[in-house]
């Protein structure tokens, strides 16, 4: 897991400066109130404010970052004035499971909001805050946010221009078939599910299996993908409170070491987040059992109790997207494979055109979008490729979908990198070899998305320049790629692919 490839350091940076930007807010925030409970909820404020807010450029970070009280002061006050009136207070808890899930059809930033007005709702019950207590809490979170934002856009400051990649156009849809539409009502039904159940379990922890089936669902769009990462989040969660018990159980809540560790999983849940669910569940729970070592309620009883209360959410979460406005693993990936077919049709048609001499024209962004899809495919295809599959012919669909496409992005960033060389010129063979991928391409799309022919891009005359020749070699093996995806894309999902 430590050893996964880190470009940039991205996520080294970001591990880095989420711990020096938590431990900040804590000291603030625990200098200013003097109370555990006000230094957790600081704490917990600035985490959220720096792994939420995930918007490209730091202008618009810095604008979310702004808009995190707006949202977080009402839930907050709502959730403490109804702290005693437990049917108000489970009725509220799921409209804002409602809208926080909605809210992300505007993007990285209406994501954010969601995500920090769940959590604000969630700590409010974690902490058993009530109205007498709300000036603290809310201290907290000016004085946590003030200090995590000084190190995110002060101190510690960097640019992540990322292409972002819009859903595909069948979950593009208005209604219920809109991806945030249906999951509102998906991860609603599971928060409630889990909230009842919950209650059975333990009246006082029942938000644990709330916060296990919101959680679930945050960057999932297929009743796989939920399924997978509820495994996850269950196999997670499992480690973390054995660790727990060797670790946090015996601290008694000392406040130096167990402000050591609690910096120790601030890092983990950063650095492991992108590439492993399951890690950073670990480090989430770990760092749960600290802060419960703090507030001096922790036992192993209590552990125990967390472990049930995330079967809670995670079976919840499950019978959700079984039940409420399905998609299968099928019909997600299908989509995102056609986007990125088209991404392939835009970067052999800009190529081309490069290649003949339109300076304007520039492939590499469908490149960098095209890389972007082929992530996406990979977690859409993640439920079939899972050791524990037990639908092998599913799953050798799946590893042929991925090879094929991996050979595809790397062929039309190769085919990329000989347009941009300003000495490279056209040949007349490319004109072939692009309307065969185009070809290839019109068979593995629908007719309403099949792109329109590659002739008429005002091709040379036949020319054998090296960098034609290059192009015209990405150009073959892009075909052969294309080709290839023909038979685990257009044969049924179920069927045994033919052999050979």
């Amino acid at each position: 897991m430590f050893a996964a490839p880190d470009p940039g350091r991205v996520r080294l940076r970001n591990a880095a400066r989420a711990v020096l930007g938590v431990g900040l807010a804590v000291a603030v925030s625990h200098l200013a109130t003097g109370s555990i409970g006000a230094t957790i909820a600081g704490g917990l404020t600035a985490l959220l404010a720096l792994f939420t807010v995930t918007d490209a450029r730091v202008r618009d970070q810095a604008v979310t970052t702004a808009w995190l009280p707006v949202v977080g002061v009402p839930v907050l006050a709502l959730a403490t004035a109804l702290h005693g009136l437990p049917l108000a207070r489970d009725a509220a808890f799921l409209g804002v499971v409602f809208a926080g899930v909605y809210a992300r059809r505007w993007g990285p930033r209406g994501q954010a909001l969601g995500i920090f007005g769940f959590m604000m709702f969630f700590m409010a019950q974690f902490l058993h805050a009530v109205p007498e207590g709300l000036a603290e809490l809310y201290a907290a979170m000016a004085l946590a946010l003030a200090a995590s934002s000084l190190v995110r856009f002060g101190l510690w400051c960097w640019e992540r221009r990322l292409p972002q990649v819009l859903a595909p156009a069948p979950f593009a849809a208005r209604g219920l078939e809109r991806p945030t539409t249906r999951q509102a009502f998906q991860n609603t039904f599971a928060c409630a599910l889990a909230l009842g159940v919950g209650h059975l379990v333990s009246d006082q922890r029942w938000y644990w299996a709330v916060g296990t089936a919101w959680w679930i669902f945050v960057n999932t769009a297929s009743r796989g993908e939920t399924l997978v990462r509820g495994f996850r989040r269950v196999v997670g969660t499992v480690a973390g409170i054995a660790a727990g018990l060797v670790v946090a159980v015996p601290l008694h809540g000392a406040p130096a070491p167990t402000a050591a560790l609690v910096a120790l999983c601030v890092f983990g849940i950063f650095y492991t987040a992108a590439p492993s669910y399951s890690w950073m569940m670990f480090f989430v729970t770990v760092m749960a059992s600290l802060l419960y070592g703090l507030l001096g309620v922790l036992h192993p009883g209590l552990l125990l109790l967390r472990f049930e209360q995330t079967l809670v959410g995670a079976a919840a979460s499950a019978l959700a997207v079984a039940l409420v406005l399905p998609v299968t693993t099928h019909a997600a990936t299908d989509a995102w494979i056609r986007r990125a077919m088209l991404a392939v049709r835009h970067c052999t048609a800009e190529s081309a055109r490069r290649l003949a001499g339109e300076a304007s024209a520039d492939p590499a962004p469908y490149v960098a979008e095209l890389e972007l899809l082929l992530a996406r495919v990979r977690v859409s295809l993640a439920p079939l490729l899972h050791p524990l599959s037990p639908l092998r012919a599913r799953k050798e669909r799946a590893r042929q979908v991925t090879a094929h496409l991996d050979d595809c992005v790397r062929q039309a960033r190769g085919l990329a990198e000989v347009a941009a060389d300003p000495d490279a010129s056209h040949d007349a063979r490319l004109t072939a070899a692009c309307q065969r991928v185009e070809t290839a391409l019109r068979a593995l799309l629908p007719a309403a998305e099949a792109p329109a022919s590659a002739t008429g891009l005002g091709l040379a005359a036949p020319q054998h320049h090296p960098g034609a020749e290059r192009a015209l070699a990405h150009l073959h093996d892009l075909e052969r790629a294309v080709a290839g995806l023909a038979g685990p894309v257009l044969s049924s999902p179920r069927s045994p692919l033919p052999e050979g």
